[in-house]
Parts: structure tokens; C-alpha cells; sequence
């Protein structure tokens, strides 16, 4: 990238020659009378000197043309807490390439004949992304993508049972510190052709530390740091047919994974989140090490068949298989003053030492055809399957210490067993009713069963749970226009559960979502949208309440189409309800957790040309956003915004940008920040 970045740089160094100033237009002349024009001349072959003043640049010379972005951003001393800042903005300071855009063209079509880069936010940014293509006609398409992205999550309101904010304790138990990298590589063979076979590789690998627990029984739970590491690579390869009625792909790819952790202990003595004696003693951790290793890998195939048999029928389908293996090591050491509950012992050390292995057969399809009876009537009709099957064996060896130099060792077998079948079938029926009016109404059954190992606290602990999904789910649309100048268009869908696998899932439940446009004048464009989400459990011992609902209008002014100013206003009104029964410990008595958040949020901004010199116009944006909200968790959010551009000369602007960031929690207020950032930079165009 450093590279590509030097050159596109020099290009404006070579060759540069004075533009021309640009000439006087002659007046338009009259034009002849239909009986007074010429007969078409005979074509001449153009001269040698008007062959070369056709073209602008000389035969065998690549084309290129783009713009790059850098500079350097500030940013202030973050006031409040660092860590929520970090969680929820995370910019940083330094040299940054903001934005780097170009296109090499080559006229003799040598090793390509369009070549594109784009990279964006580079500079240690939370988010950077950089893709490359290239092409030459009836030979190749390749395309490469890339994506690095920082994850840090150290809200210390989360998970936090120390919490104790008069001594100044502040410790999140679930934190994260990640770098994610995705790459992926695609290349086409022979592109525009019947048969094109293609190639593709694609890597998501991540790397970090943070904190998690160590919980030992249900007597303590001790946070502890940990390291993570993951890797998936996916490679494929197939064939694309592609006739006049007919299109088929046939796929072929392999995976595989791996995923990594340990886990430490580095106090004297972690006392956990138990703050009362065990059997008239103090439990505590002392030493740890604890980690496990996850190997896998498998294979699949894919087959996809689209066709149009007749001119009133499409018919397509999919079809995919795969058979995932993984191998699971895993290794425990810890020293302290622990409790195991099932032989009413206390025990200073343990050692732990298991293996695993697992095989995940996947088989997935879809089927559907589109009938058009009438020349105002479409049928469509799809089938969907997802079929998981999941058996593991394994072997756990534990070895307790007693307190009187004694040890106590046990071996016990690991089995699981999962097995998931969903299936989907559904018909939509659509009307136009006029030119401008398409009604539209459906039906989708969705049906599937579960087992799995049945948890601690089911009836049926120690055995096998089952699980069944029923639902039936009315569908119904609607959307008019009228031209260019008014658009609107309406879905609800309406469903009803006997079963369902999870207690959060959807159950009895309607969905709508309307959107409308309106073009005001030719200057002024208008749109809302409203969705509404109301889902409802009544099962015995669930009870389970919730309601999202979600109001927007926006407004963009364009006075004489945007050559002065350009106002974009946004606004939203949202509710979120949850209301559901659970079981706390440690008695595992019956309460109800209740969530509520009412907020409003809002953008708008503002971009004006300001006075025009030696043929340029600098430009200025105004604006910001807002987010404030009540509820169970009231917060606000204010992001307002300053950016100029001032043209240098031709083809290079200075930037500047101002952004302000102030996050505050009316019942957390240690978790509030604010932050002014500062960024000025140059752009380079061609």
C-alpha cells in the first residue's frame, strides 16, 4: 500500500505541462432548414496529425485517474473515562491516510485493462478496508478485499458483581481487546463466457486478551485475564454456467479452524465474587493455568440451478453439504481453597485433563418457481431446509489435593449430542392492480425439532432435552407510486406459535413497516419510515413481553440543485419494551427482569459553497448529530461537527475537520467521556 501511495504521488510530477486557458465558445449557428441540409459526405480516412489529436494521451500510456486523502489527526485529553471511549469511539492520534482512490486504465490492454484501488481509515483506525481489482475482457476478473478491525468493549457497568463505585473498584469481567483481520481473493476465468470457473480464498483471523472468569461449581466465580486466538480459511473453487434460460454453479470448498485460549491467574489471592465464608472458610484462587485447543476442518459441496424454462416460469434451487470435524484439547491447573459441592469437600489444588472429538454433517436446501399466470399476476413459491447433526465423544480426568496431602481422582466419559431441523415453506401472491398499485399477500409455515444435552436445572438434567417449532405467519404488502413524485409501500406480517425452541424467540408476533417518499419540488425531497416489532410469549413460567417500535423522517434541500448549499435533516423516535420472568440464584426463585428505553435521535448537516477565487470554491459543512435517551439506562450522546475544504490550486485542497464527542449516564456517570478530535489533511486529485 506504502508503495501504490508513493506512486500515485509522483504521477502529477511527470509530464506536467500548463493547462490551456480555456477559449472563447463561438455562438451557436443556425441551424439549416430540413430541405436545405447536405447530403451525408463520404467517410475519409482521417490524416496521420488528426489520428494523434484524437486522443488526449499517447498510444501505450496507461490512463490513471483518483484522489488520496492524509494528514493528522489530534485528538484532546479525554475527559471522564478513558475505557467507555476507547468501547464506543476508539479514534486515535497520528499520520492517517483517510482515503485513497484511484483508477489505472491501460489503452493497449497489456496485463489488464482496468486496474482499481481503494483503501480507507488507514493509520491504526478501529475500522480500515482496502480492495484491489483488475480485469482484462474475456480473460480474467480478479477482486481481493480487506478489512482489519479493532474490537475493544471495557464498559465497566457490564458484568461487573465488584462494582463498587465509593472505594473506586471498577472491574468488567467480560472485556475484550481484539484485532480482527479478514482477507478475501476471488478470481474468474474467462468472464462473459458460457463456462467460467473460478477460484477463491478467504481468511478471518483474530488475536487479543481481556478478562473472563474462572468458575469452579456454583461456589465463586474468580476474574481472571485471558489471551485469545482464532483462524478460519476457507478455500473454493467451481465452474459458472450461464446459458440463455439456464444458469447452474458447482462448487467445491474446504475450511479450516482453529481457536485457542488461556487463561491466568497473577494475584497472590483472588478472593472472586464471594464475599461470605464456605463452610467457615474463605475460598480463594491462588495459581492458574487453564487452556484449551479447538482443530477443525471439513469439506463441502454446493450446487446452484436458475432457470426460465418458459416465458411465464422461473424455477431455481441450492443444494449444500458439509462435514465439519473438530478435535477439542483441554488442560486445567489451579492451587487455592476451593469447595466441589458434590462431595461436600474443600480441596487446595486440581488438575484437569480432556479431549474431545466431534463430527457436524450439514445439509442445507432451497426450492421455488415463479408462475405468472396473468400479464398482472405473479406466483411464487419456496421451500427451505437447514439440517444439523452434531455427535461428540470425549474423555474427562480430574485429580483433586485435599487438605491433608490426600488426592482424589475420578475419570468421566464426555458425550453430546445435538440435532436441529428447521424447514420453511412459503406462497406470496402478487396483484397489480393498476400501473401504479401492487397488493401483495402470503403465507409462510415454518416448522422444525431439536435435541440437545439437557441443562443443570431442566427435569430432565443429566439426560436429553427436546424441542419442537411450530409457526404459522400471514404476510401482507402493499406499494403505490405515482411517477417520480410520490412512492409508497406498506409489509405486516402476523404469526401464531404453539412451540418454539428458545424463550426470547418469536412466538405470537406482528411486524409492519411502511415507508413513504414525497418529492416535494424539484428541490426538496421528503421521506418517513415507520416499523413496528410486538412479540408476545404467554407460556407458563415465561411470560415474555416485548414491543420495538421506530418513527423517522428525513428532509434533503437541494436549492438549485446542491450548487450552494445542500441541507440534510434527519430525526427518529424509538421505544424498545422487554418484560420477561427468570430464574436468579442462588435459591433460583422466580423474578422479572424489565427493561424500557424511550430516545431520541437526530442529524443534520449543512454544506454551503462559500465565495468562489481564481476559478475555485471552497466548500464548508455544518451539522452534527444527537442521541438522548430514558428509561431503564438514560443516556445521551452528542457528536457535533465542523469540516472546511480550501482548493489550492487545481488538483490539491486543504481539509480540516472538528468533531466533538460527550457520552453521559444519568445512573453511570463514571462512564461518561468527552473528547474534542481535531484532523487537517491534504486531498490529491487527478
Amino acid at each position: 500500500m506504502r508503495a501504490l501511495l508513493v506512486l500515485f504521488l509522483s504521477l502529477p510530477l511527470v509530464g506536467q505541462q500548463a493547462a490551456p486557458k480555456p477559449e472563447a465558445q463561438p455562438a451557436p449557428a443556425a441551424q439549416p432548414k430540413p430541405e436545405e441540409k447536405a447530403a451525408p459526405a463520404e467517410a475519409k480516412p482521417a490524416a496521420p496529425s488528426e489520428q494523434q489529436a484524437a486522443s488526449p494521451v499517447p498510444a501505450g500510456e496507461p490512463v490513471i485517474s483518483g484522489s488520496v486523502d492524509f494528514g493528522y489527526r489530534w485528538v484532546s485529553n479525554v475527559g471522564g473515562s478513558l475505557d467507555a471511549y476507547r468501547s464506543i469511539v476508539n479514534l486515535g492520534e497520528g499520520p492517517k491516510l483517510t482515503g485513497l482512490d484511484f483508477t489505472v486504465q491501460d489503452p493497449k490492454h497489456r496485463l489488464f485493462d482496468r486496474l482499481d484501488v481503494r483503501g480507507y481509515n488507514w493509520g491504526d483506525d478501529p475500522y480500515t478496508t482496502a480492495h484491489i481489482s483488475a480485469r482484462k475482457r474475456s480473460l480474467y476478473d480478479f477482486n481481493f478485499d480487506y478489512r482489519n478491525l479493532a474490537y475493544f468493549n471495557y464498559l465497566p457497568s457490564f458484568a461487573d458483581p465488584l462494582l463498587d463505585t465509593s472505594k473506586g473498584i471498577f472491574l468488567n469481567e467480560r472485556s475484550y481487546d481484539l484485532r480482527r483481520k479478514m482477507s478475501d481473493f476471488e478470481l474468474d476465468l474467462l468472464p462473459g463466457n458460457w463456462i467460467t470457473p473460478y477460484l477463491a480464498y478467504s481468511r478471518d483471523a483474530g488475536s487479543g486478551h481481556g478478562v473472563t472468569t474462572f468458575v469452579l461449581d456454583a461456589t465463586n466465580e474468580y476474574p481472571v485475564p485471558d489471551l485469545l486466538r482464532d483462524e478460519t480459511n476457507t478455500y473454493r473453487g467451481g465452474v459458472r454456467v450461464e446459458l440463455r434460460r439456464f444458469h447452474a454453479t458447482l462448487e467445491e470448498g474446504g475450511t479450516t479452524f482453529k481457536d485457542d485460549q488461556q487463561v491466568y491467574n497473577n494475584l497472590t489471592q483472588n478472593y472472586g465474587n464471594r464475599t461470605t465464608p464456605y463452610a467457615g472458610q474463605q475460598l480463594y484462587l491462588g495459581s492458574l493455568l487453564q487452556a484449551y485447543g479447538i482443530r477443525g476442518d471439513g469439506t463441502y459441496s454446493k450446487v446452484l440451478v436458475t432457470a426460465n424454462p418458459f416465458a411465464w416460469m422461473d424455477v431455481y434451487g441450492q443444494f449444500l453439504y458439509s462435514q465439519p470435524n473438530n478435535d477439542v484439547h483441554y488442560n486445567q491447573y489451579n492451587t487455592g481453597n476451593f469447595a466441589l459441592l458434590s462431595s461436600l469437600l474443600l480441596y487446595n489444588g486440581q488438575q484437569d485433563l480432556a479431549t474431545a472429538t466431534a463430527k457436524m454433517p450439514h445439509t442445507a436446501g432451497s426450492l421455488g418457481f415463479e408462475v405468472r399466470p396473468l400479464r398482472r399476476v405473479r406466483v411464487i413459491e419456496s421451500w427451505s431446509t437447514d439440517r444439523l447433526h452434531s455427535a461428540g465423544i470425549g474423555q474427562l480426568a480430574e485429580q483433586f489435593l485435599l487438605p491433608n496431602s490426600a488426592s482424589l481422582s475420578q475419570v468421566a466419559p464426555l458425550s453430546s449430542r445435538l440435532v436441529m431441523n428447521y424447514n420453511q415453506q412459503q406462497v406470496d401472491v402478487l396483484v397489480d392492480v393498476t400501473s401504479r398499485l401492487t397488493l401483495r399477500g402470503g403465507h409462510r409455515y415454518v416448522w422444525g425439532d431439536g435435541q440437545d444435552l439437557a441443562p443443570v436445572l431442566s427435569p430432565n438434567a443429566g439426560g436429553l432435552e427436546s424441542g419442537e417449532l411450530r409457526r404459522q405467519v400471514g404476510l401482507a404488502g402493499a406499494s403505490f407510486h405515482s411517477g417520480q413524485k410520490f412512492s409508497f409501500n406498506v409489509d405486516f406480517e402476523g404469526a401464531s406459535s404453539d412451540r418454539d425452541y428458545f424463550r426470547i424467540s418469536l412466538y405470537d408476533y406482528q411486524r409492519a413497516r411502511a415507508r413513504a417518499r414525497y418529492q416535494a419540488f424539484g428541490t426538496l425531497a421528503l421521506s418517513a419510515d415507520f416499523s413496528i416489532l410486538n412479540n408476545q410469549n404467554p407460556s407458563q413460567g415465561i411470560h415474555y413481553d416485548f414491543l420495538s417500535r421506530q418513527n423517522s423522517v428525513s428532509a434533503l434541500w437541494t436549492p438549485a440543485g446542491g450548487k450552494r448549499v445542500t441541507v440534510l435533516a434527519e430525526y427518529s423516535r424509538s421505544t424498545l419494551r422487554s418484560d420477561i420472568n427468570y430464574l436468579a440464584g442462588p435459591y433460583f426463585a422466580t423474578e422479572s427482569s424489565f427493561y424500557r428505553d424511550n430516545s431520541h435521535a437526530g442529524t443534520v448537516l449543512a454544506d454551503f459553497a462559500l465565495p468562489a477565487y481564481a476559478g475555485m470554491i471552497p466548500k464548508i459543512s455544518l451539522g452534527g448529530s444527537y442521541m438522548v435517551s430514558s428509561g431503564s439506562r438514560p443516556t445521551s450522546y452528542y457528536q457535533p461537527l465542523a469540516k472546511l475544504a480550501l482548493p489550492l490550486c487545481k488538483n490539491l485542497f486543504w481539509t480540516a475537520e472538528w468533531r466533538y464527542y460527550g457520552f453521559g449516564e444519568a445512573y453511570y456517570l463514571y462512564e461518561g467521556f468527552r473528547a474534542h478530535i481535531f484532523m487537517t489533511g491534504l486531498r490529491l486529485t487527478k
